[in-house]
């Protein structure tokens, strides 16, 4: 029996408007629920060990599988959050599966 290798969604942030961050940053898990998103980690830099990068801060969402993911990012909901999430950082999204 194969399983379906799980999806994750891995965003790398540069937040430019505290406040605007803060109300994506709350809007956002509503939009996961449907598409069994998880989000597993919310974090800020603690230190860069290597490269270079302005992005202060990660995101990392793991979903059942790959058609998930796309669906999440695809959906009306979120698509609704991202002029504010545009507005509130800059924002590298990256979908890998296992």
């Amino acid at each position: 029996m194969t399983q379906t290798p799980s999806a994750f969604v891995i965003g790398s942030i540069r937040i430019k408007d505290a406040d605007k961050w803060a109300q994506y940053h709350a809007s956002v898990p509503a939009t996961l629920a449907i598409w069994q998103g998880e989000i597993l980690l919310r974090g800020r830099r603690a230190r860069l060990l290597s490269g270079d990068t302005s992005h202060t801060d990660t995101v990392v969402i793991r979903f059942p599988d790959a058609a998930a993911a796309e669906g999440w990012y695809r959906s009306a909901a979120y698509a609704a959050l991202i002029p504010l999430r545009e507005e509130a950082a800059e924002v590298l999204l990256v979908s890998y599966e296992e």
